[in-house]
């Protein structure tokens, strides 16, 4: 039995960069480090500070040598050079090494050259990560410290694995536009805070990345996700070999002429394309290239969706026409589930044949209840499972969101706004935690196909017998944590046409931006709570306000933003975030101080100060004119510490808003008119003179007295009215205090628009609240499904000049309530329902001009019957 070790001599344990060492939280006796690089340099910049640091303290320090680099040490009193010739063979090369070691003892210092060399010299990744396997021990039980290089991307797995299995640090070196950057893969237990934080090397600092932009930067050029685990063959298979053969026949000057486009034509077919309302855009600008990083990053097969190619294209078109602009797009490193995933999906868990009712009149809304239910408890096969814990480690613990994108999504005329779900992940906790969060989103967002709002508006828009099949986009979350919460300094939504002019000012062609501090749901989706910042592009400090009293009052309280601590999605008041520590954001650019030094969310700094408007205002104008029509935009936007912005562009689609193109129609005869209504502003929408077949009219001061849950049965009943009502009859006109689709009965009726999209037209009476301004949520879902069903919307304002509405004509007229409600008694007073087409009754019309920014309602005498002399 041989003797002990003597005990070592007390070392320091360090890298020898104090700054490194609490990136790693401290080595301690045992670890062996692996480093991950693409050059000599980068290693022995690593070397030559630990080695320095077992000279100075007089440890023994062993390097390896027996690769053809230059030294990374040279030989002293305290460091030994051994020369080892891998070529000699296997075992002669493991035993020369633990000879050496086992005659070190304990605590020594080793240094080993780039393993890679090794398996150049054995022909043999394998034996690489078998030699490890035997190393890494020993060197651990005699408490040594140990630094191996290993070249990136270039081992297979069964090299590659068995290292990161038995190291205790495996740590990347990137390089990316010149800096350099160290990304953590795996540590030991007590430096799990460093995982899946990056770190810029400068100098002797040691920087954690945070921000969303640079993260995707970086990883997207160095961290190709292995996605694709199976290679057994199949038709995608098959197809991307081809292409990848194409590829190494273009470099090599060989490719057939033509054979691009035909294979191009190819792909567009696996992927679906034709089915696609932006097919043709596809063809224009998604490269063969496109196509290949799309599915190198894509779970599963088949079409990726409307929203993922709106995006995708919207991003190719700054790429060609406006590259300066695309430079100053946040990187996105997406990934996608393709539709084929969803079918199996169904399939596989029994949903199937209850999803094929959907497709019938008769019977498309039954069985939603159990449809849902099966898919939130669905399962999903092994492979598919194994490409989403490939996704995780590609986003570490960064934020990420689920969202849809069907095939019938985002396609022209076609928007879904907010019909199926987007689910947010905060990605925290273990990795099976996180694996499970995962899926839950998924499966929430497939069971939003079974909605009954995405089903209405299928059969409201014909699409009942489309075959609908949902990909899923799942993007990094934009942004950067601050403090317990994460979220982008600003977003909002853009519209290259604006139509809401509310100051001749205002160029109607500039287009129109919704701002909003913090995550954009809170300017994609009705926020009743609170208010957002309305930027007309080239006037962009015309404000709806005439004073900055007024500003403040109408400005931003709330904001929406990830809350890391408690793994949830919430909306909190500004200064509540704003006051954790390590908030830190430029905010001269979002707030202005009022003279009681409280700061109030304005955006004037950045529309005053930043080159931010004039991009938004150029990249709304040339994506109209890529589209060939108004294009309606999400973005995030993020200023970076060297001053620079970045603008992260989530999602394009075509704007469905209609021009004027002629004159408005007159009434039958051009006879003495009562005017019933009349409204300056705003009016958004289609201007139009139709003739009403009905009005629902809710009483204000009746309204005024229920109690907030009564006011829910009155949405009910107001739902149930429109739902019956025959368009072919004439139009429909609801007229109401507050805002309509609002969910809190304190500032409107919460009725959803799903109950009311047999409307005409809508008219808000802003006369609920004293401070309620009507916020038509430009961008947000209730406003595309206002301009989708073609519905006018108009507010109207009691206090402004030249605005008229008669009451007493719409409380007198004959209340058709109770004949269609019997039992809607209690409400009589409150809801009136007119019909204009009583014989005894005048006509009753709306006329309106969104250009003027005018409406009105006017009686004239009834038409005359058919046939009848006038």
């Amino acid at each position: 039995m041989p003797p002990p070790h003597p005990a070592p001599r007390p070392c320091p344990l360090t890298t020898g960069l104090p700054r490194l060492d609490a990136v790693m939280h401290g080595i301690t006796a045992g670890d062996n480090i692996v480093w991950l690089v693409d050059e000599w340099e980068e290693y022995r910049a690593l070397v030559l500070p630990y080695a320095a640091a077992a000279r100075a303290s007089a440890c023994d320090l062993h390097y390896f040598r027996f690769g053809p680099d230059p030294a990374l040490v040279e030989a002293d009193a305290h460091t030994t050079v051994h020369s080892i010739d891998p070529a000699k063979g296997f075992e002669r090369f493991v035993r020369g090494v633990h000879a050496v070691i086992e005659a070190a003892g304990r605590g020594a210092f080793y240094i080993f050259d780039n393993l890679s060399h090794l398996a150049e010299a054995w022909t043999s990744d394998q034996s690489m990560g078998n030699f490890f396997r035997l190393t890494c021990p020993r060197l651990w039980r005699l408490e040594t410290v140990t630094y191996f290089a290993l070249q990136r991307a270039r081992h297979a797995e069964q090299g590659v694995g068995p290292i990161l299995r038995t190291t205790q640090f495996m740590l990347d070196i990137v390089r990316v536009d010149e800096r350099l950057y160290v990304r953590p893969i795996k540590v030991p237990h007590h430096a799990d805070e460093s995982m899946d934080t990056i770190h810029l090397w400068r100098g002797e600092d040691f920087i954690p990345v945070r921000e969303s932009a640079m993260l995707a930067q970086i990883l997207s050029r160095i961290r190709a996700p292995k996605l694709q685990s199976d290679v057994r063959g199949g038709y995608w298979q098959r197809l991307f070999d081809e292409v990848d053969g194409l590829l190494r026949d273009e470099r090599a000057g060989r490719a057939a002429p033509g054979a691009r486009p035909a294979l191009l034509q190819r792909v567009r077919l696996a992927f679906a394309v034709h089915r696609s309302g932006i097919a043709p855009l596809v063809e224009q600008f998604l490269t063969l290239e496109d196509f290949i990083a799309i599915r190198r990053r894509m779970i599963g097969i088949g079409s990726v969706g409307g929203k993922t190619l709106g995006m995708l294209v919207a991003r190719a078109v700054l790429r060609e026409r406006a590259p300066d602009l695309a430079a100053r797009l946040e990187v996105h490193d997406s990934f996608f589930v393709g539709a084929e995933v969803f079918v199996s999906f169904l399939i596989e868990n029994e949903v199937w044949w209850l999803r094929e009712k959907q497709k019938r009149e008769e019977t498309f809304l039954s069985d939603l209840d159990e449809g849902r239910a099966r898919i939130r408890q669905g399962r999903f096969p092994a492979q598919i499972l194994e490409q989403f814990e490939s996704m995780l480690d590609y986003f570490g613990e960064s934020p990420y969101i689920v969202r849809s994108s069907s095939v019938l999504e985002d396609a022209r005329g076609n928007a879904f706004s907010g019909k199926y779900e987007s689910i947010f992940v905060v990605n925290r906790g273990t990795r099976e935690e996180r694996l499970a969060a995962l899926l839950d989103a998924v499966r929430e967002v497939y069971a939003s196909v079974l909605g009954e709002e995405a089903l209405l508006y299928r059969k409201r828009r014909g699409l009942l017998n489309s075959e609908e099949r949902m990909a899923l986009l799942i993007m990094r979350v934009s942004g950067a944590p601050h403090g317990r919460y994460f979220f982008p300094q600003a977003a909002g939504v853009g519209l290259s046409l604006n139509p809401y002019v509310w100051h001749p000012d205002i160029d109607p062609r500039a287009g129109v931006v919704r701002l909003v501090f913090g995550l954009g749901t809170r300017a994609v989706d009705r926020s009743d709570d609170d208010y957002t910042r309305l930027v007309a592009l080239n006037a962009l400090h015309r404000r709806p306000e005439t004073s900055f009293e007024e500003a403040c009052e109408h400005a931003q309280r709330r904001m929406d933003c990830l809350d890391l601590s408690t793994g949830r999605l919430t909306s909190l008041p500004l200064h509540e975030v704003l006051r954790e520590k390590g908030a830190e954001l430029p905010l001269d650019l979002y707030c202005t101080e009022a003279d009681d030094g409280h700061p109030w969310v304005t955006f004037d700094g950045l529309l005053r100060d930043s080159p931010v408007p004039a991009d938004l205002r150029r990249m709304l104008a040339v994506l109209e004119e890529a589209f060939g029509a108004p294009v309606d935009t999400e973005f995030a936007l993020n200023f970076l510490s060297d001053g620079s912005h970045r603008i992260h562009l989530l999602q394009c689609r075509t704007f469905q808003f209609q021009r004027v193109t002629a004159g408005l129609a007159e009434p039958s005869a051009n006879l003495a008119r009562r005017p019933l209504l009349s409204a300056g502003g705003a009016v958004i929408g289609v201007s139009r003179e139709l003739r009403l077949a009905r009005v629902i009219y809710i009483v204000q001061e009746a309204y005024a007295r229920l109690p907030e849950q009564t006011r829910y049965a009155v949405a009910r009943v107001i739902g149930r009215l429109c739902r019956r009502h025959d368009e072919a009859t004439g139009g429909l006109l609801l007229v109401g205090p507050g805002r309509w689709g609002t969910s809190s009965p304190a500032l409107g009726i919460p009725v959803s628009f799903a109950e009311i999209n047999h409307a005409s037209a809508i008219c808000e009476i802003v006369a609920m609240h004293e401070r309620l301004i009507p916020d038509v949520s430009l961008g947000t879902h209730f406003f595309n499904d206002l301009v989708e069903y073609d519905t006018l919307y108009v507010a109207y304002f009691p206090q402004k000049s030249g605005n008229l509405i008669d009451s007493g004509w719409f409380e007198a007229a004959p209340n058709r309530l109770l004949a269609e409600e019997p039992d809607a008694g209690d409400f009589a007073d409150v809801i009136r329902v007119i019909d204009c087409f009583d014989p005894a009754q005048p006509d009753v019309w709306l006329r309106a001009d969104a250009t003027a920014q005018l409406a009105e309602v006017f009686s004239v005498p009834a038409s005359p019957p058919s046939g009848t002399a006038a």
